[in-house]
């Protein structure tokens, strides 16, 4: 997984529990929802970066690269 991935997945993780906990303190389900969605998110976009990496890496020994 690229560094980049990472950041991005980290970021947009931050951002939906910053988004959740505001919409828990203003009352907004909406907005709570939507942070938890982005965390959702985030989560599987992490998840699949990491089954790409096990590939590959099963990959290289496989080849002896």
């Amino acid at each position: 997984m690229g560094l980049d991935d990472k950041i991005s997945n980290k970021t947009e993780d931050l951002g939906g529990k910053a988004k959740e906990a505001t919409g828990s303190v203003t009352g907004n389900k909406d907005l709570k929802n939507e942070g938890k969605g982005d965390q959702v998110s985030a989560s599987v976009k992490d998840g699949a970066e990491k089954v790409k990496d096990a590939a590959s890496n099963i990959k290289d020994k496989l080849t002896g690269h």
